[in-house]
């Protein structure tokens, strides 16, 4: 999949947040968002 273009709609997807509940995009239909990511340091392998 290309990287989304700057200013562009964002693909729909669902991700568990740092609670370990998903949230789906959707869920801010309507609304700004940021989204932030970055690397857990301590994962469940």
């Amino acid at each position: 999949m290309a990287l989304p273009e700057i200013g562009s709609q964002a693909p729909a997807f669902k991700l568990p947040n740092q609670d370990g509940i998903d949230i789906s995009l959707g869920d801010y239909a309507g609304k700004q968002v940021l989204i932030w990511f970055f690397p857990r340091a301590f994962g469940n392998n």
